[in-house]
């Protein structure tokens, strides 16, 4: 490489954003509304998420469509299932208990204390965005 390319492309790379390194989701995030706290964990190569924390801590999954899983308890129950799709980004599925619908679901991690959780109804553009604080 010649002397004014070499230049060039330092430059060039000083003058590209860094990328912000995190120390990753896994753990516990209270969501926007405060009502629940999730916990985020690594399964396999990705993450998954379960409800840790909710007011009622007898509440069931009322709401499913499915009349058989209707008493299942909401404390515990997995819902979230997420691929590493990019940096500070995952993507995969997320189960609302409130609708009893699944939601194609999108994390991008903000800060180490912020995530946005992004969710939309499979093949179509209506989604909807939470952000979450990690809680300590």
């Amino acid at each position: 490489m010649r002397g004014s390319s070499r230049v060039a492309l330092i430059i060039a790379l000083t003058l590209l954003p860094p990328v912000a390194a995190f120390a990753g989701p896994a753990g516990k995030w209270r969501v926007g509304d405060g009502k629940a706290i999730i916990n985020i964990h690594n399964c396999g190569a990705g993450l998954c998420g379960s409800i840790d924390s909710i007011p009622d801590r007898n509440a069931k999954d009322e709401n499913n469509p499915n009349p058989a899983q209707r008493s299942r308890a909401l404390l515990g129950l997995p819902i979230l299932s997420l691929q590493k799709s990019g940096d500070n980004l995952w993507s995969g599925t997320i189960y609302n208990a409130d609708d009893g619908q699944n939601y194609s679901a999108r994390l991008t991690q903000k800060s180490d204390t912020v995530v946005t959780l992004e969710g939309c109804v499979p093949s179509t553009n209506v989604c909807g965005e939470d952000q979450w604080t990690r809680q300590r």
